[in-house]
């Protein structure tokens, strides 16, 4: 067992699984580097120029900021603009039907090949050798970061392409930046074309949306470094016992830190892009809308990631028929096992997306998304959030097996062996009081009419611009002196 100063142990990430090792040597939102030199020089130098030379000065930062972390991965990622810039024209300049039909299939087909070979080849030869008693063989292969979201990215493009939804780009410049704009080019929100389409060419700069942008990068980066940090080092080491080292009350403070980690660290994540896009002008679609008071499976997935489930409604469910034909239900099963399959190679994750989908389909059989009843919302509220955490200890635990163990030990059905420290050993009253901010943070609080109301009395204003500043202070201060910084969804 560690102690509790000791530094945490070194596992492998389960969706890449031990042959495939995640790059995360990059320029984090959160990092020093980012803040004090790559950042401050982007902004300065972007409003120097013209502003017709503006964007492709996005664009190649844009390169610069993703070749950072692995200058040679930067080939994949100009593969995949030339790629979709290639075959849009095809698709544009093409007038039959089966013409169009067939630059589109190829074109999903090399951006999904693309894919599969970086994140899924080792793992689709490992489980053939083991089903089939073959002998592929395979090798270490490094995940670029980013690479699920630039690629639905340029998918979304296409098909919005072929249906004639956006306009053919002609510039290549202008589809390196729609697919590497840096703000969101490694965790999301995925952006579709249709999005920006207009925004690349006129867009709104005003030192109001610039101070708007800064406030929203800022409350993103406090949601990183103040709670997700905090709790996630406590969930980690949790999760880096075996799962029957643990006792039942250790098992839930595990659990609970890395549902508040991965909605806060994501989250955080995507408020800080959506800040940086108004810095320059751009306004990104919302990604987050408190999941954690939902009051049903389907408000969750309404209120979670919300740019990739409407991505997979719209390419995906909707296509296959959706709501109006064919089995409702398999659709909803077909697009949640894609889901977890999305966030990596690993049968844990897959699991996770059906055990999301089982949910959705009982909801939909008996209409329980549809309750409207006041006094069952608590109820409603606490189901919801039991089947979410019971869903990220798929998400979290190192393969299936130890994630039954985990839930075996949390609901008291598997009896803990060889434990080595009580739940007090991993709690302090910084946990306590991170797990609380966390709590209100996760609720509308100041959405409340009592906050509407005075929103526009200057002494709120005052009062809130001190806040801002003194959570910017807190933050940096948390971003140098601290040596635990990771960003979840990188891996992705």
């Amino acid at each position: 067992m560690p102690t509790k100063n000791s530094p945490q142990k070194g596992r492998p990430f389960k969706c890449c699984l031990s042959f495939v090792i995640l790059e995360v040597v990059t320029l984090l939102f959160s990092s020093s580097i980012f803040l004090f030199f790559f950042l401050p020089l982007v902004i300065i130098g972007y409003h120097m120029l013209n502003v017709k030379f503006r964007i492709y000065f996005l664009m190649l930062a844009s390169l610069f900021f993703y070749a950072w972390g692995e200058p040679r991965y930067i080939l994949v990622m100009l593969l995949s603009i030339i790629l979709n810039y290639i075959f849009g024209l095809l698709i544009h300049n093409t007038n039959t039907k089966w013409g169009r039909r067939l630059w589109l299939f190829l074109a999903i087909a090399c951006n999904l090949g693309i894919l599969f070979y970086f994140k899924y080849l080792n793992f689709t030869l490992v489980n053939v050798n083991r089903f089939f008693g073959t002998s592929f063989v395979y090798k270490t292969v490094m995940l670029p970061i980013g690479i699920s979201f630039f690629t639905f990215q340029g998918i979304s493009y296409i098909i919005d392409l072929y249906y004639r939804k956006v306009n053919i780009q002609r510039n290549p410049a202008l589809v390196a930046f729609y697919i590497s704009f840096f703000p969101q080019l490694i965790a999301g929100p995925i952006v579709r074309y249709s999005d920006i389409e207009g925004q690349i060419y006129k867009r709104t700069e005003s030192l109001e949306k610039f101070a708007n942008g800064a406030k929203r990068f800022v409350i993103g980066l406090a949601k990183k470094v103040i709670i997700a940090n905090n709790v996630g080092f406590v969930a980690d080491q949790i999760f880096s016992n075996s799962a029957i080292e643990n006792t039942v009350a250790t098992a839930w403070i595990g659990i609970i830190c890395y549902a508040f980690q991965i909605f806060f660290d994501f989250s955080g994540y995507s408020d800080m892009a959506i800040g940086l896009g108004k810095l320059f002008g751009f306004d990104f679609l919302e990604n987050f809308n408190y999941p954690y008071i939902s009051k049903s499976i389907t408000e969750f997935w309404r209120r979670w990631h919300m740019s990739l489930s409407t991505w997979f409604r719209d390419y995906v469910y909707i296509p296959l028929g959706g709501n109006r034909s064919g089995n409702v239900y398999l659709n909803l099963l077909i697009v949640f096992v894609l889901t977890g399959f999305w966030h990596g190679a690993s049968f844990s994750f897959l699991v996770w997306g059906l055990w999301h989908g089982l949910f959705l389909v009982v909801e939909r059989r008996f209409k329980l998304n549809k309750v409207n009843e006041t006094r069952l919302n608590p109820l409603l509220h606490i189901v919801t959030l039991l089947i979410v955490i019971i869903g990220w200890v798929f998400f979290r635990a190192e393969g299936l097996k130890e994630a039954l163990t985990y839930i075996g030990i949390m609901f008291g059905t598997v009896r803990p062996k060889n434990v080595g420290f009580t739940v007090w050993y991993y709690i302090d009253m910084k946990v306590v009081i991170t797990l609380a901010i966390a709590v209100i943070a996760s609720t509308p609080v100041f959405k409340l009419r009592f906050f509407k109301t005075i929103k526009t009395k200057p002494i709120y204003q005052c009062i809130t611009g001190v806040a801002i500043l003194a959570i910017f202070f807190i933050s940096i201060v948390l971003v140098i002196s601290s040596t635990y910084n990771p960003f979840i969804y990188f891996r992705f």
